[in-house]
């Protein structure tokens, strides 16, 4: 650092205890830092320079200080310069002038930052030791002529972009359970990091699902084609994404990211991986808990008595970076492992507890508690080589593997439980190649991505119901599932392979004018094959007034026939993706920047372009077949495909426009906003449903005689309506029986529309930012509406083309189905969303001279949906039109998240995460029965929950001390640690039971979101 810069001690001593008494009362904090219009994962650094006459510059030369990678810019004759695509890290600028050569001390660039630094040479700013404040127009210098940088002078633009930055600071300090490096995007306005009952985390960005994100590392997409989650690997695990060790630090984006965001309709993140430098620089770590360093959950305090069940959590991993050639050739390495012992329970459903006793003994000890495991290691290595001053080479490569079991509490006995796989690989070249004016970044990338769970037992599944009087009303009866056993019906082997290039040029000969374009084009194989019925499943019906459980006498088979092989029933699918865009970052006026960009992304998916409708599904649906949808109101022509008639998307043309105004001269305060429109996909995991069903059909057949009510029982006239025999429940009685009735008997059907479109959304923002010294302000809004979600609708329909009765119990037409076949379900676009935004974020970052952080976020949020977007099957309406449009599921009105950051005297830090929002909103439906002379009805209704019983709505506050201890007679720099991260200090227990007609909690409900309080102790070296 140049002189001038070091506050003394005594003021550092004092900040820090400031940050620490801060930090122990209020907390504060959400990573909200400066996100600025720069590109997917590097930065750009532009400016003035002022210099007297005859004593300009002709360039500028920054420096990557770990490294040593230089980049030169010409200077032109107003003194401006340019560097587009620098990767994030600590930079310094040398400047050649004709009396000598002038230096910067050392500054950060942060991922995707678009910074600007503006400084003066003339002898009067020299003639000053003093740093500024950071709100004057020019820059110091110091004693020894080099060129002083506070942490205020780099000023950032970026335009309309909505979030923030998560620091390596951040990651490294914030407490946390899990070790998802992702764990903190929820510090950005409008995003949800939600954690369920079975310790699987998934983003959300405002209304919309987790499908909508997109995430991308080192530049390279890792948007998952075929599953939900939006992230590859990320369906229905416990694993991590990336190895925590790896990630230098990610900015998160809600809305109005630039044109270079492609596959995203809500949050981008976008991460820089750690590389290595001309030192050797190394870390290791342990992370322990089991069940003696938490409190009970609730449901283990009932009955009195009741023990914790035993758990275990233990995180380790190291890695590793250095040099093999000094400022030519650097690697990196690391690795994270994870072992998981976790509690799940099996209860009996407290609404019909009182038929516990028809249960013999030994299905009765089923029930209790289970210990599921999960096992998870994570690899990641690059290579960074610089041969000159104008190219740069990365190599890198990711192996992810998983392995464990996942089990469904509630109703299923542990045997049910499903063993999961994932495996994934991933690989990126990268040439980067500078010259005066411009820069060329060429990537070529390898995916292969593998998700298959089965059934830990290959038996029946059976499923046993009871029907028992209501006690506190005995004029109503109670009906639900208690108990499900056997084996998982869950076989699936999911994924995508394939290889991606793509190139992206920018240009800045162009005075006042940053302009970047690019293309991708992807080759990706998409694989599925789905046997949810892979085990069948029989379902038991017990009437009221049964002294015994009915476990001979099924009244309903589900299985899955496949039409050949495990080969045949799989489906795959070679699509290409292509995007191209072009972006313009303009300095129209010293306080005026326009980012002005565009892109259009096309998709060619052939096992959704060239399906042929089978042609006795075309005949089931006939007119002559099944007259009833001749009065619907849709054409199922509209659904049937002939091989020729579907095309590809090719409306997904983006437009992407910011603005950053500065109201004062010295930049102290901007108004900023944009507006963007931005595509997302349609999952394959939707598409492929549609070829599923031909060659791995599930088949649905009810018995006769069954025990069921008499308004449930089949009759002989149905052609899935069958007598029971106990050979069904072996494969060769199942073989025979569909042998012996007509083809497609019991299955469904299913057509998705041949213009299916692409879900997008609209994203606008307006704000106001606050710069004073080292304490950045924000207030602004947001709106986004997205459109065309995905979603399948029932497609039977009555005898007269109705989808309601006339008279009676409102209900879907389920049981008026086309002969042979079963329900017929359509698959269409038309979820919408809307959501309106307001937020006020503070910030406050550290640095060694002021070693202590603080960043807030409030958000108050309006949303509204027709249908969440988890809720793919609408089954309850005749069209996505006839959903009223009420307030989102699981979008909470207010949202206060703060983090920070102190260090305090005897080389220890502090380090803190509260989050408070207010309760969910609850969907009610309310059917009225008809008349004679009044039609029934069917309505949605919304509601706030009242609050869970503890809280008003979601709390908790997590809290991380940190010990270090110097090795200096080894390393100046090496050290241990042991920590300790106490997460849910408070042991709030966030219910999240409620009843949706009242908006009470369900006091029978005792499962939480996220943990009881659990200490975790860690300890590792850094050298």
């Amino acid at each position: 650092m140049a002189k001038g810069i070091t506050a003394g001690t005594a003021r550092r001593s004092r900040m820090a205890l400031a940050g620490a008494l801060l930090l122990g009362t209020a907390l504060s904090a959400v990573a909200v830092a400066t996100p600025a219009a720069a590109q997917v994962d590097n930065a750009s650094l532009r400016g003035t320079i002022t210099s007297p006459a005859g004593g300009a510059p002709s360039e500028i030369t920054a420096i990557e200080v770990n490294t040593g990678y230089r980049r030169t810019s010409p200077v032109d004759a107003q003194g401006r310069y340019n560097f587009p695509a620098l990767r994030a890290g600590s930079y310094r600028l040398e400047v050649t002038t004709p009396t000598g050569t002038r230096s910067t001390d050392n500054f950060t660039l942060n991922v995707g930052q678009g910074a600007v630094f503006d400084f003066d040479l003339t002898p009067a700013a020299a003639a000053t030791d003093a740093p500024t404040t950071g709100n004057e127009a020019t820059t110091s210098t110091g004693d020894d002529g080099d060129i002083i940088v506070t942490g205020s002078r780099i000023q950032t633009m970026q335009g309309g972009e909505v979030g923030t930055v998560i620091t390596q600071r951040l990651i490294q300090q914030l407490p946390q359970l899990n070790r998802n490096f992702l764990a903190f995007a929820d510090l950005a306005p409008g995003v949800q990091l939600i954690t369920d009952g079975s310790d699987q985390q998934r983003l959300r960005g405002g209304a919309q699902n987790s499908n909508s994100i997109n995430v991308f590392i080192d530049g390279i997409s890792q948007k998952d084609y075929v599953l939900k989650g939006g992230v590859t690997g990320q369906d229905s695990t416990q694993g991590n994404p990336f190895p925590q060790l790896a990630i230098g630090e990610y900015k998160v984006i809600s809305s109005n990211y630039k044109a270079e965001f492609d596959q995203v309709s809500s949050v981008a993140i976008t991460a820089t991986t750690k590389s290595g430098t001309n030192e050797f620089h190394g870390q290791g770590f342990v992370d322990y808990t089991n069940q003696d360093f938490r409190d009970p959950r609730p449901i283990e305090l009932f009955p009195a008595g009741a023990t914790k069940v035993r758990t275990k959590d233990i995180q380790f991993g190291g890695a590793l970076g250095g040099p093999i050639v000094k400022d030519l050739l650097h690697f990196f390495g690391s690795y994270e492992g994870k072992r998981r012992t976790t509690p799940r329970e099996i209860n009996f459903p407290s609404n019909l507890v009182s038929a516990i006793n028809l249960l013999p003994t030994n299905l009765r000890g089923l029930y209790g508690s289970a210990n599921e495991t999960f096992n998870e290691d994570l690899y990641f290595a690059k290579l960074n080589f610089s041969p000159t001053a104008k190219d740069l080479f990365e190599l890198s490569g990711k192996y992810r593997t998983e392995d464990g079991e996942q089990f469904n509490s509630g109703i299923n006995a542990f045997e049910t439980r499903t063993i999961a796989r994932v495996r994934e690989k991933r690989g990126t070249l990268r040439w980067q190649h500078s010259e005066d004016t411009w820069v060329n970044d060429a990537k070529v990338a390898y995916e292969n991505v593998s998700w298959n769970p089965s059934p830990f037992l290959q038996a029946p599944r059976l499923f046993y119901n009871i029907q028992i009087q209501n006690p506190a009303n005995p004029t109503q009866l109670l009906r639900g599932d208690v108990l499900s056993t056997g084996g998982g019906r869950n076989f699936q082997d999911k994924g995508q392979k394939g290889w991606q290039v793509s190139d992206d040029f920018t240009y800045t000969g162009l005075t006042g004018h940053t302009i970047k374009v690019g293309a991708k084009a992807k080759w990706v194989t998409l694989n599925s094959l789905q046997l949810n019925g892979f085990n069948p499943q029989f379902s038991y019906f017990t009437p009221v007034g049964a002294t015994a459980l009915n476990t001979t006498q099924p009244y309903q088979l589900q299985f899955q026939a496949l039409a050949g092989g495990f080969t045949d029933a799989a489906i795959r699918s070679k699509n290409f993706q292509f995007g191209i865009y072009a972006q313009d970052d303009w300095d129209v006026t010293d306080r005026l920047t326009l980012n002005l960009g565009v892109r259009w992304d096309y998709e060619r998916t052939p096992a959704f372009l060239n399906y042929v409708t089978p042609e006795a599904q075309v005949t089931a649906v006939s007119a002559a077949n099944y007259p009833n949808l001749t009065r619907a109101n849709y054409n199922i022509a509209d659904y049937i495909s002939t091989g020729s008639n579907r095309k590809a998307f090719m409306g997904a043309i983006q437009p992407r426009l910011g603005f950053s105004y500065q109201l004062d001269e010295a930049g102290r305060f901007s108004v900023f906003g944009g507006y963007g429109r931005s595509y997302d996909r349609n999952q394959f995991d939707f598409i492929q449903q549609e070829l599923a069903q031909g060659q791995a059909a599930g088949r649905t057949f009810n018995f006769l005689n069954s025990g069921l009510p008499t308004a449930d029982q089949c009759t002989t006239t149905a052609t899935n309506c069958i007598a029971y025999t106990p050979a069904l429940l072996t494969p060769e009685g199942r073989a025979a029986l569909i042998a012996g009735l007509p083809a497609g008997a019991g299955r469904e059907l299913r057509f998705i529309k041949n213009d299916l479109r692409m879900p997008y959304s609209d994203q606008f923002s307006l704000g106001l930012r606050g710069r004073f010294d080292l304490l950045e302000t924000e207030v602004g809004y947001s709106h986004v509406a997205s459109r065309d979600g995905f979603a399948f609708l029932l497609g039977n329909r009555r005898t007269d083309g109705s989808f309601f009765p006339p008279t009676g119990s409102i209900g879907s037409p389920f049981g008026f189905a086309p002969s042979p076949f079963g329900s017929i379900l359509i698959g269409d676009n038309g979820i919408d969303t809307n959501l309106d935004s307001g937020y006020l974020k503070l910030v406050k970052r550290y640095t060694q001279e002021s070693p202590w952080s603080i960043d807030a976020t409030y958000t108050f949020t309006l949303a509204t949906e027709n249908r969440s977007f988890g809720e793919t099957f609408s089954l309850d309406f005749p069209s996505l039109d006839d959903y009223p449009t009420l307030r989102s599921a699981g979008v909470r009105k207010h949202r206060f998240v703060m983090a920070g950051s102190a260090d305090l005297p005897f080389g220890m830090t502090l380090a803190g995460k509260f989050q408070i929002s207010s309760p969910v909103w609850l969907h009610q439906f309310i059917d009225v029965a008809g008349t004679a002379t009044t039609p029934g009805s069917r309505t949605i209704v919304a509601r706030e929950a009242a609050g869970n019983g503890d809280r008003w709505g979601f709390r908790q506050m997590d809290l991380s001390l940190t010990k270090y201890i110097g090795l200096g007679f080894l390393r100046d720099d090496a050290q241990i640690w042991v920590r300790a991260d106490v997460i849910n200090l408070f042991n709030d227990r966030n219910y999240n039971g409620f009843n949706s007609a009242t908006g009470l909690r369900d006091f029978n409900n005792l499962n939480i979101d996220g943990p009881p309080r659990t200490v975790k102790v860690s300890t590792g070296f850094n050298f």
